[in-house]
């Protein structure tokens, strides 16, 4: 799983073609699923799928064919690289001090898995409110990439 997670992700980089770098995306999103459900998580393997594999990736492909993007032909290596650099070997180093400090369970049965009921009673009853509000933020974002996406060809942003 975590090959398909490390593939999919280096698709998505290396690859110039949106639509392809859309698909790595998938199969990176769906590997990490297949990781919830070797954890027993199978509830966050259902919402990565159903969310983030499907919809946004799915809104993703269809506001870069919308606003008619052309894949990237040209190279972005900039000023910013030595700084990313940085940046990636800082967070680099705040996962590895973090799973070194990690206890792991040795054992599957050390493992608590949560029923479908009990996560659904307290996203519907106890976090509704957050829940309905990034439901609305999202909501906010697709109607704002469509109204973009509706702008004749020629005029500017």
């Amino acid at each position: 799983m975590a090959a398909t997670v490390l593939a999919g992700g280096l698709g998505v980089v290396l690859i110039r073609s949106t639509i392809y770098a859309a698909l790595f995306l998938i199969m990176s999103l769906v590997g990490v699923a297949g990781i919830y459900i070797l954890l027993s998580v199978e509830f966050l393997a259902l919402v990565q799928i159903l969310i983030y594999a499907g919809a946004v990736t799915v809104l993703l492909v269809f506001a870069l064919m919308l606003t008619r993007v052309e894949d990237l032909h040209e190279r972005f290596d900039g000023d910013q690289k030595p700084l990313a650099a940085v940046a990636a070997l800082a967070l680099l180093g705040a996962f590895i001090a973090m799973w070194s400090q990690t206890t792991w369970p040795r054992d599957v049965d050390e493992i608590t898995v949560v029923p479908f009921a009990t996560i659904g009673d307290a996203l519907f009853n106890r976090w509704a409110v957050p829940f309905e509000v990034a439901s609305a933020v999202l909501l906010v974002a697709l109607v704002g990439a469509i109204v973009i996406a509706m702008r004749e060809e020629g005029e500017e942003a």
